[in-house]
């Protein structure tokens, strides 16, 4: 038996996959900005308008999948699905939110052009802007709520200033690490009685055993050689590229690029072109996979090929952060690990601004134009209430009117 408990602490709180499916659909089709940017939209779904998680377990979660390697974002969406429905909502949220942006890449090939000229480039410009109101929201909001003291306002800055300097993905984990230390002494303030631990249905011993799949199997794609299928090398390939990257989406790009290219498999200037446009999809960056196995294996079997490049790189962080949520479950339910936790949300707070400002910010505010769109669209996420596809009709056409 697992030695953890593994009931919801409130009956009320259980849903339905079905029902987190459809708002990660939504999610799925209208987040776009990438991985930083989905933090946001996440917060504002599932803390602000749903209540599905309070700001202190969403902090505890985001602070878990910052910490592990592998898409954060979707780590992220993965867990809220778990804990929200068990492991059908974890699939449920996984699937809905992946596959949209997974069909697109998939599909780029047949539409590319459509998006080549001034126009295209003014409407991506646009999906920009509203990633710099979203992530903006969210760390106004998350401000508020994990640094409501100027000890971990304090903490906050000092991280979004070391990783603004520094855009080493490591620096990030370093921040991370040095908020629990420094959160032992700085936050001593804060109270050191544990919160109630959010609701998992399984304990330390499934734990365990993902753990242990995800090691078995990150060793059989490290030992992978030529002599292997086709399939089976592009599967450890993408396995590899998923289970060693930190810092999210677009830090994958070397280590996408050194499995995908130096082995002749696709062109530079494809392997470029794919990943310029999943900057453009929403959902998580790593749906460029979808692009990469299909031009792996064009013609009939280029839907096998991408679903299994996509499966590949996903695996990795799903198994890590469902392996580890039982045991950062009972950390955090011990009395000493509130202080901890508290530097750790106010350094994730610093690194969600650090992001803000590079790269959602210089890659999408070049002018007075582009501020005024993006402030808009901030007022009306923020005090209108807008829902976000307002936000996205507003910033892109915006953006095509005064392109």
């Amino acid at each position: 038996m697992d030695s953890l408990p593994t009931q919801p602490a409130h009956a009320d709180d259980i849903g339905h996959p079905l029902e987190v499916g459809r708002v990660f659909l939504r999610l799925g089709l209208t987040s776009f900005g990438g991985p930083i940017a989905h933090v946001g939209y996440f917060h504002r779904e599932f803390v602000e308008r749903h209540r599905w998680l309070d700001e202190e377990h969403f902090g505890q979660l985001l602070a878990l999948c910052q910490f592990l390697p592998g898409p954060a974002s979707s780590q992220l969406g993965f867990s809220i699905g778990l804990l929200r429905a068990g492991w059908m909502g974890a699939l449920a949220a996984f699937v809905a939110f992946t596959l949209p942006s997974a069909l697109l890449m998939f599909a780029f090939a047949a539409w590319s052009s459509h998006l080549a000229g001034p126009w295209g480039e003014s409407a991506i410009h646009g999906l920009k802007l509203v990633a710099v109101a979203v992530v903006a929201q969210g760390v106004l909001n998350m401000a508020r709520a994990l640094c409501p003291d100027w000890q971990r306002a304090l903490l906050a800055l000092a991280a979004a200033a070391v990783c603004v300097v520094s855009a080493s993905p490591w620096m990030q984990l370093a921040a991370v690490v040095c908020g629990a230390t420094l959160g032992l002494w700085v936050c001593r303030h804060v109270d050191g009685r544990p919160g109630e631990a959010f609701s998992l249905r399984y304990g330390a011993k499934s734990g365990r055993w993902l753990l242990l799949a995800h090691g078995l199997l990150l060793a059989v794609a490290l030992a992978a050689t030529s002599a292997l299928p086709l399939l089976v090398q592009v599967a450890c390939a993408f396995y590899r590229s998923g289970a060693l990257v930190f810092g999210g989406g677009h830090v994958v790009l070397p280590l996408l690029k050194q499995a995908m290219v130096d082995p002749g498999w696709v062109t530079p200037s494809t392997f470029l072109s794919g990943y310029g446009a999943a900057q453009a999809m929403p959902g998580p960056m790593f749906s460029v996979s979808a692009f990469l196995g299909q031009q792996i294996y064009q013609g009939h079997s280029a839907w096998l090929g991408a679903t299994v490049s996509v499966l590949a790189i996903f695996s990795p962080g799903l198994l890590l952060v469902s392996g580890a949520l039982p045991y950062w479950r009972a950390l955090a339910s011990k009395a000493w690990a509130a202080r901890m936790l508290a530097g750790v949300n106010a350094i994730v707070v610093g690194l969600l601004a650090a992001a803000l400002y590079n790269p959602v910010w210089v890659s999408a505010v070049h002018g007075g134009k582009d501020l005024a769109i993006a402030a808009v669209a901030f007022a009306g996420l923020t005090w209108a209430r807008w829902p976000a596809l307002i936000a996205v009709a507003w910033c892109v056409v915006a953006s095509l009117l005064l392109r």
